[in-house]
């Protein structure tokens, strides 16, 4: 199986970026409360001993509402340089394996976004351990106050290293998460018995829900001994709520699976799990508002309503380019009323 990489060149870049960062900081605000409760499940904290439901109740009558909105800013704020690191790596490493005529082979494809994943990763890892500090910790009684003053603090007390601890596994991760995701797309064409170019959008976002449910339960363990090494720190009260106690990473793999048994690496799941629909349904929808408003904008929509084209306008164009056919025009059609102005006088 093989992908066409075509970008929508009726878009520039920043305007790609921009709708990609602001379509994801919109889906991870509204899914805010599911990834607050999934990380205090990996973590192992008091409020997840009940289970998903009772988890939701705790944290309400602990920290109230506000509870489930706790490191938020630290993931959006990550988003922006996220996107754009790991876009760029993508971009990079397709066109050195893309043929003649733009296609990749899908299992090239899926590593190079895994790699660019890793690449993004390595950038922005201090601000998921600052926003695993913020979840975890009690917004009525907190540790850390605002992302940049929770980095500070962090570096200050414990070094460089604890801002990148546990980064290891997100590289380990990344490998049963591509190649998931990999088993998945191959195998779309059977389930829904029709060639992949013929897929819809709907079929499309089907498609990226189911895999990215594999996925995230295959490298789930990697993120859960993440979780709790990002978490823990002896200068934190009760060790920073983690519910074991580790020496390392290989030390928290078997520190968990002899104390809390091998399902709990999956802690968290459930809230994980229905985090995926909505989330990836309002990161479509949000981004495709975002690009129908530019491409109005740019003036090949008649209406940022409607993907209807605007008359006259050739759509092979890019925004640059039809901004300067529309000065040539502009400009023809004043040469061509000034001649006639002063043929009639």
């Amino acid at each position: 199986m093989v992908v066409s990489v075509k970008n929508d060149t009726r878009l520039t870049g920043s305007q790609s970026f921009l709708c990609a960062g602001f379509a994801g900081f919109f889906s991870k605000t509204v899914t805010s409360p599911l990834e607050v409760v999934k990380i205090k499940s990996q973590v192992g904290t008091f409020h997840c001993k009940g289970g998903f439901l009772q988890t939701f109740i705790v944290i309400y009558r602990n920290e109230g509402l506000r509870g489930f909105w706790k490191g938020n800013m630290a993931s959006c704020l990550r988003l922006f340089p996220y996107t754009a690191v790991h876009l760029t790596t993508y971009k990079k490493i397709v066109h050195l394996h893309m043929d003649e005529l733009g296609f990749i082979s899908q299992w090239r494809a899926i590593f190079a976004g895994g790699l660019a994943g890793v690449a993004a990763a390595l950038l922005t890892y201090p601000l998921e351990v600052a926003e695993t500090r913020l979840v975890v910790q009690n917004c009525r009684q907190p540790t850390y106050v605002g992302v940049a003053r929770t980095l500070s603090k962090i570096y200050r007390n414990e070094g460089l290293p604890a801002l990148y601890r546990g980064f290891s596994l997100t590289v380990l991760g990344a490998v049963p998460f591509s190649v998931s995701c990999y088993a998945v797309y191959m195998n779309m064409d059977k389930l829904w018995q029709e060639p992949y170019f013929r897929f819809t959008p709907l079929q499309n976002f089907v498609n990226g829900c189911i895999a990215a449910g594999v996925a995230q339960t295959l490298s789930y363990p990697f993120e859960t001994v993440k979780r709790k090494m990002q978490a823990q720190s002896p200068r934190l009260p009760h060790f920073g709520g983690v519910d074991v106690h580790f020496a390392g990473m290989m030390d928290c793999f078997r520190q968990v699976i002899r104390n809390k048994g091998v399902l709990s690496l999956w802690n968290g799941l459930t809230a994980n799990t229905l985090k995926i629909v909505p989330y990836s349904g309002l990161l479509f929808t949000c981004c495709e508002m975002c690009k129908q408003v530019c491409l109005y904008r740019n003036g090949y929509i008649v209406s940022p309503l409607s993907y209807t084209p605007t008359p006259g306008v050739d759509q092979s164009l890019g925004p640059y380019e039809l901004e300067e056919v529309r000065r040539c025009l502009k400009n023809r059609n004043f040469g061509s009323g000034e001649s006639s102005l002063g043929n009639r006088w």
